[in-house]
């Protein structure tokens, strides 16, 4: 007899346990639910999240560096003006670091228009810049003669290729899974929201009781 009760009461402790969305829904705060909703929708309105403003702000350090260097490599190998004019008008791909250059601006274009501007949420332009420049930069070591001009034919092919795929790490890693992630809890959170007004709405006021009045004794 006793073991029946306890089966009872197992019964009723799971049965009771299968719905624990409700009991988190009874005890929800409207209040801090809708100041979480504030809250995102707020981060909405900037236009733009923090990893995805870091991001660009890495892109743009991406280009900067590269223009530095390329700067330095001018000043180093006999005065701007002279090498500018024999790296840029008088270009030859085995010698000159000018294309590298021109692929940190394609790099910074390409991905500041599609993930600053468009707010793209796929990986496909970051996949498409780091593959190019990949390409580019072996091609660049194998066929040119770089390596036989000092430090920076080292420096600048390195520096770029590895700039590349940081930002694809970067932006594959940690910008588009915390984005997907804050978007997952912003739809949970209305969803509670939307689920608590209904049984808070459903629930009787204090309006809604009353007592007959009082009859006389007989």
């Amino acid at each position: 007899m006793s073991r029946l009760l306890d089966d009872q009461e197992n019964a009723h402790g799971s049965s009771l346990s299968s719905h624990p969305s409700l009991r988190d829904v009874h005890s929800i705060n409207p209040a801090q639910l809708m100041a979480r909703i504030e809250s995102y929708e707020s981060r909405e309105k900037k236009g733009i999240s923090d990893v995805r403003r870091t991001f660009c702000l890495f892109v743009t350090f991406d280009l900067l560096f590269i223009t530095l260097l390329w700067i330095i490599e001018l000043n180093v190998n006999g005065g701007i003006e002279k090498t500018l004019e024999k790296e840029v008008l008088q270009y030859d791909y085995h010698s000159s670091y000018f294309d590298i250059f021109l692929l940190a601006v394609f790099r910074f274009m390409i991905l500041i228009l599609a993930y600053a501007l468009c707010r793209l949420q796929h990986w496909w332009a970051i996949a498409f810049t780091t593959a190019v420049t990949s390409a580019f930069l072996l091609a660049k070591v194998i066929l040119s003669k770089l390596l036989t001009q000092g430090a920076f034919g080292y420096v600048l092919p390195i520096i770029s290729f590895i700039l590349a795929w940081i930002e694809t790490w970067f932006l594959d890693f940690k910008v588009l899974p915390q984005e997907a992630e804050e978007g997952n809890r912003l739809l949970l959170v209305q969803d509670a929201s939307e689920r608590a007004a209904l049984i808070h709405s459903g629930l009787p006021s204090d309006g809604q009781f009353y007592s007959p009045p009082e009859s006389e004794a007989e």
